[in-house]
């Protein structure tokens, strides 16, 4: 890291420090005084070649777009990152997505496609995890409550451990086109659907819910510019999950439940409403400013280091660097690990320190 870009981290690390008061010592540290990396889609396993080389021919940038997959969710853990992201498809009946239709495109091609939900899970009722459905639908956890309490395994297994970050996408595109299955919209019952699976497994005891951090204030954007997020000390063993939707969705999860009152969890929202704590913004390069006015006074922002193999591809920490430079706490990429398919050492992680986690 040369001298003008330590300057800049060093100014983002006084911001930080500013918004919660002076100098802190150590047991001092707040939630949103840490910056740790994380990995997008946590969950994906790699597209089968046939699948994959099919959408190539149809959309060549979308098909290489999607040409990443990751190690087990508990690796990633255990490597020390402490972010997470999965997408969540409404199932209340089971079965819609038991029989992807690649599956039968591969067979009709004389192909055998390899093993797939030997075990029938996509029969059961309830949220699904993947990321598209009928072409990438490879998962760690196909069941999102299998992964809920993976997860919570793991951390009774670990219960020091910094608090976990999971953003959530509640994904119903459907493309219409013939064999295809389109995925069921996300209503307000099939949001709260989302908070009741969480619920199920686990208890506030292990979560960092907005009505923990709001405390006794009314708003839950003030409780975190006037009081300040919890302490670091006060949260380890938690999981923080958020809704990153917006428009309609978002709405539809805050109505009935102002400043996020009993909901599981956070939102992607803008400054100025109730509701308002944390913010996605996935481009540190031209958001950069935009975040550190955000962290500075007092935001949790989540932005990208790395998007659609470009940066992977092209060896290129431009994006990174700004990631860290804007003081965003949650950094996300598809390459904490080196892949070696581009050639080169392509690796998101931090220099100066913790490989994935650090304290400001």
């Amino acid at each position: 890291m040369n001298r003008k870009i330590l300057g800049q981290v060093l100014i983002v690390g006084s911001l930080l420090l500013s918004c919660a008061g002076a100098k802190q010592d150590e047991k001092q540290i707040r939630l949103n005084e840490i910056q740790v990396i994380g990995s997008h889609n946590s969950y994906k396993q790699p597209i089968d070649t046939y699948i994959w080389e099919m959408m190539y021919q149809e959309d060549s940038l979308f098909a290489l777009s999607l040409d990443y997959s990751h190690i087990p969710l508990l690796e990633q853990l255990n490597l020390g990152l402490r972010a997470l992201e999965l997408d969540v498809y409404h199932d209340p009946q089971g079965g819609r997505f038991s029989e992807p239709y690649g599956l039968q495109l591969e067979k009709e091609a004389g192909i055998t496609p390899k093993p797939f939900d030997m075990e029938g899970k996509l029969d059961e009722p309830g949220l699904k995890v993947f990321h598209i459905q009928d072409l990438d639908f490879r998962s760690d956890y196909l069941l999102f409550k299998e992964a809920l309490k993976a997860l919570k395994k793991w951390s009774l297994e670990n219960p020091e451990h910094s608090p976990v970050f999971v953003t959530l996408n509640a994904k119903d595109y459907s493309n219409g086109k013939l064999g295809y299955t389109n995925a069921l919209p996300f209503t307000k019952s099939a949001l709260d659907s989302i908070d009741i699976e969480i619920a199920s497994v686990f208890g506030d005891d292990q979560l960092i819910t907005p009505d923990f951090v709001r405390g006794n204030e009314q708003s839950l954007e003030n409780a975190i510019l006037t009081q300040g997020w919890p302490l670091l000390k006060d949260v380890k063993g938690r999981f923080m999950f958020v809704l990153d939707e917006k428009g309609e969705k978002r709405q539809a999860y805050i109505d009935g439940h102002k400043g996020l009152l009993e909901r599981k969890m956070f939102v992607n929202s803008a400054p100025g409403t109730t509701e308002s704590a944390f913010v996605i913004l996935n481009n540190p390069m031209d958001d950069k400013e935009q975040i550190q006015s955000l962290v500075a006074k007092g935001y949790i922002v989540r932005t990208r280091a790395d998007d659609a193999n470009i940066e992977a591809k092209n060896n290129d920490y431009k994006r990174f660097e700004s990631a860290i430079n804007s003081g965003a706490q949650i950094i996300s990429t598809d390459y904490y690990i080196t892949i070696p398919k581009y050639n080169n050492d392509f690796q998101i992680k931090f220099r100066d320190g913790g490989a994935y986690y650090r304290e400001k």
